[in-house]
């Protein structure tokens, strides 16, 4: 792989090998990451903890990756640190030692925000990665490398029924080996990034512009951040609380629930590949709208149908709403050219932070209520997709319109 992975950058090419190694190294990242609410069952009984604590985990985790990733990601687009990658699995390993041998709740809480260094390390530099191998085609390069991060996320809960329930807890540190086999792969990436020049710090050069004013530059970040809530504070609900809801309102064991729960997520996979060709093709600006207001009608019917019907639906809810996350990094890194790394690490910290925030608020909310309330209240989020129409063109960005 090495051989391969080392040959030159030639312009206008996409760099398949380089490209499908980032996106498994993605998948294996976040693989073991979501391992973390896959096991929250356990967690809650063995520890006894509430809804609220559930949440704080994931708050912990999630924060911890929101602050540091767009400062990580500032950094590196001045200094460029090709070996840092594996340096951030290292973190991710530690993480989840941590929370496999933990004898308290204040250990796991340190265990998780491990977890959150290491995303916050992986993140920013390989998305720059993608970026780099992807000839000119950012909405497929995003997409695939995210489609690797998806395909990690659902395989959380099958390892979650299959072999973390069955032998306990402390089988999650058997999954350190993925870690070391990560950080190999992250090494050979590292030294292919820093023979092709992209490791030099950047020459000093006339900021590329858009079309936009500072002004409208700012509204439509604006936009895209009030998009990015509306669609993780969402899925923070799948991510956190799908398994609980499926086990109070349908009766479902729990490696049942797990497996609904891959389901989704192997949906949202499917969905992050589709969106970014699709950008590429009509526009980052129509996937955008069309994912997060077009998820509407499913999640208004999702609190209220049987157990079938709601499987249906999660895979509706799954293929539309996650086809927006690749269009969004990359119509913001169009509308500030040469803050990839910065960018990158921005909405990837959104991203989390959103994601813990909602999983904390939504928590609370089902300790003071009930889950089934909670995702009544959530199936009116996707009304702020609305906003997308207030985002520029591609023309506009070009400057191709008078």
């Amino acid at each position: 792989m090495s051989t391969t992975i080392a040959a030159p950058v030639k312009a206008g090419r996409t760099v398949a090998p380089v490209l499908g190694a980032i996106s498994f190294c993605h998948l294996l990242n976040d693989m073991m990451q979501s391992l973390l609410p896959a096991v929250y069952p356990i967690l809650k009984g063995g520890f006894n903890l509430n809804f609220g604590e559930i949440g704080l985990l994931t708050l912990v985790y999630q924060i911890t990756a929101s602050l540091l990733q767009p400062m990580i990601g500032l950094y590196t687009d001045k200094k460029p640190q090709p070996y840092s990658l594996p340096v951030g699995m290292g973190f991710t390993l530690s993480g989840l030692v941590m929370l496999a041998l933990a004898p308290t709740y204040l250990m796991l809480l340190v265990g998780a925000a491990m977890l959150g260094v290491g995303s916050s390390i992986f993140h920013p530099e390989s998305s720059r990665i993608a970026r780099l191998a992807s000839g000119g085609r950012h909405g497929l390069a995003q997409s695939v490398f995210q489609v690797g991060g998806n395909f990690g996320q659902s395989l959380g809960p099958l390892l979650a029924a299959f072999f973390i329930l069955p032998h306990g807890r402390v089988s999650m540190a058997w999954f350190a080996f993925a870690a070391l086999g990560g950080m190999g792969i992250l090494s050979v990436l590292g030294r292919w990034y820093q023979a092709n020049g992209h490791a030099k710090p950047p020459v000093r050069k006339a900021q590329a512009k858009t079309g936009l004013s500072a002004k409208q530059t700012k509204t439509a970040m604006a936009v895209l951040v009030l998009l990015m809530f509306s669609k993780f504070f969402y899925l923070s609900s799948i991510t956190s609380y799908y398994i609980f809801y499926l086990i109070q309102r349908f009766g479902l064991s729990a490696p049942d629930a797990q497996v609904d729960l891959f389901i989704f997520l192997a949906a949202s996979a499917a969905g992050v590949f589709i969106g970014g060709p699709v950008g590429d093709r009509v526009g980052r600006k129509a996937v955008i709208w069309g994912s997060i207001l077009g998820v509407l009608p499913f999640t208004l019917a999702l609190p209220y149908v049987g157990l079938d019907a709601t499987i249906v639906l999660s895979v509706m809810i799954g293929l539309v709403l996650s086809s927006a996350f690749s269009a969004i990094v990359v119509y913001a890194q169009e509308l500030t050219p040469g803050r990839v790394g910065a960018v990158s690490g921005l909405f990837f910290g959104l991203a989390f932070g959103l994601g813990g925030i909602g999983a904390a608020v939504l928590g609370e909310l089902a300790d003071w209520t009930s889950i089934q309330f909670v995702y009544r209240v959530c199936a009116f989020l996707p009304i702020i997709g609305l906003a997308a129409a207030f985002l520029p063109s591609r023309a506009e960005i070009a400057g191709k319109v008078g």
